[in-house]
């Protein structure tokens, strides 16, 4: 496929190329929020066909999560020096042979490996559908790209659950993986009439290779300690790899306070605004990836529902975000993003805490729709100025590069928290698969992710300033700035949005 033009001044939106274009963006970005949608739904399924200990279906979730976290932001350079359009190609063709893997697998040991697999796809794909909207179209239809693109998006996520419990129940588990084959012909249909783009700046830059490896072992090592920890690993298989994990992180620390472009420039900490985000999203995305890990286990293993029944029951989170995510962010932009982020994980702390109402016997309409219901208010209204929040607290300059820091903080916080999270709470081996012994675990975990929300809310009391007007009188800028104010902000990548 030759690459092709957009012409001096971008794409319209509105033209016939414009719509190939987003089409193949959101199909892209849509492979991969499909498949963040459904796995958690399968996980049951999983278990019961391949024999297979909370441990393993641990590292079903948490090896594509691991590989995806730690070469997100080298995938992004890669698009920006080689090409978005090449790269996003890539990504899709590996993306879905990895799926294709995933389907076919045996045992759990094929399909954990067949998992990293498509992390790596996911890591070149995902950046690059929404840097093909950003740099395709004129600037005059750009926000309107990049809304459209985010409004489908959440349309791909709402179908998951319906989709993926209709494959689980229907012809089986294996579908969820083998349908993004056909998805990924559809894109490579589409991307024919993507024109090619790249930072022309880049090419002088080196990858940061020995960055985005000692990321991958830091993660690995402490994945492996939390997870070995539940299960049956010895002491030493414990220890060990946390040991050289955790070296790994203080090295990778060392390599990029030291490196000239480093994967991730040490000094956007300098910020504490920018700091405190990201402790937030560590808090945020711990909360909600621990509990959609465990919820619809214990739907289907204590509530006795099926695959479609309990990925449908998480679906008002996803309704109300689609619905009022653009309003949170219109009410941030007008009072500061301080009271949004304060209450925001008030409210979903009190859904999470209304889900210990779950257990044997619990209706659906008067225990699990309410706490959905509230979890998803309160996910509405910090989401959007999260997102405004760390855009506003560095230089615009830098602002996909925070951004893509940020992406990255909150997928690694659901890599760290669906390894820790079954220690934490006594699940180990096939306890998942007994009603009592998960009912018990989950009203465990249920206190701890509201623990972490209500610590994110402290955070935002602590570190944000009220108003936009304080923010910019801190800085010293001016109080109209429409990054700081949110105007126009793009929105997080598909995936950094919670598994459903």
């Amino acid at each position: 496929m030759a690459p092709v033009s957009a012409g001096e001044d971008g794409i319209a939106l509105a033209s016939a190329r414009g719509r190939w274009v987003l089409a193949c963006a959101v199909l892209a970005s849509g492979m991969a929020m499909l498949d963040g949608t459904v796995v958690n739904v399968a996980l049951p399924t999983l278990g019961k066909d391949l024999d297979a200990s909370i441990s393993a279906l641990q590292w079903v979730v948490n090896a594509y999560m691991l590989t995806l976290s730690a070469l997100l932001l080298l995938g992004g350079a890669l698009g920006d020096r080689v090409g978005r359009r090449r790269t996003l190609i890539v990504g899709v063709v590996w993306f879905a042979l990895a799926s294709a893997l995933c389907g076919l697998a045996q045992n759990a040991g094929t399909l954990i490996a067949a998992r990293a697999l498509q992390g790596v796809g996911g890591a070149l794909l995902t950046p690059g559908s929404l840097a093909l909207v950003r740099s395709s179209y004129r600037p005059d239809d750009q926000a309107k790209a990049v809304g459209a693109w985010s409004g489908l998006g959440g349309v791909a996520g709402a179908i998951g659950p319906f989709l993926g419990g209709w494959l689980i129940d229907g012809p089986g588990w294996r579908w969820i993986f083998l349908i993004n084959v056909p998805l990924a012909a559809l894109v490579l249909v589409a991307v024919r009439h993507v024109p090619e783009s790249r930072d022309e700046a880049a090419s002088a830059r080196p990858f940061d290779v020995p960055g985005a490896c000692l990321a991958a072992l830091f993660l690995a090592g402490v994945s492996f300690s939390l997870i070995g920890a539940s299960g049956d690993a010895s002491a030493a298989g414990m220890v060990l790899p946390g040991v050289l994990g955790l070296a790994a992180g203080a090295a990778f620390v060392a390599v990029e306070r030291r490196r000239r472009d480093p994967m991730l420039p040490l000094t956007l900490f300098r910020s504490r605004l920018f700091t405190a985000a990201n402790v937030m999203t560590l808090c945020l995305y711990a909360a909600i990836g621990g509990i959609l890990f465990l919820l619809p286990v214990q739907l289907q293993t204590t509530l006795g529902y099926d695959a479609l029944q309990a990925g449908t029951a998480t679906l008002p989170i996803t309704v109300l975000m689609l619905l009022l995510s653009a309003y949170s962010g219109d009410l941030a932009r007008r009072i500061g993003p301080r009271l949004p982020l304060m209450a925001g994980p008030l409210v979903a702390a009190t859904g999470v805490l209304l889900m210990l109402r779950i257990r044997p016997g619990a209706s659906y309409v008067t225990d699990v729709l309410p706490a959905v219901v509230v979890l998803g208010l309160g996910m509405s209204l910090f989401v959007a100025p999260l997102t405004a929040t760390v855009l506003a607290s560095v230089d615009a300059s830098r602002a996909g590069l925070a951004s893509g820091v940020n992406n990255t903080a909150a997928r690694i916080a659901q890599l760290l928290v669906v390894a820790g999270l079954p220690l934490a709470v006594g699940l180990s081996g096939t306890a998942y698969a007994d009603p009592d012994a998960l009912n018990t675990a989950f009203g465990k975990a249920a206190v701890m992710c509201a623990a972490l929300f209500v610590l994110a809310a402290v955070a935002a009391a602590v570190f944000v300033r009220p108003s936009p007007a304080a923010w910019h009188e801190e800085r010293g800028n001016e109080p109209q700035c429409r990054t700081c104010l949110g105007v126009n902000a793009p929105p997080l990548e598909p995936g950094s949005a919670p598994p459903g």
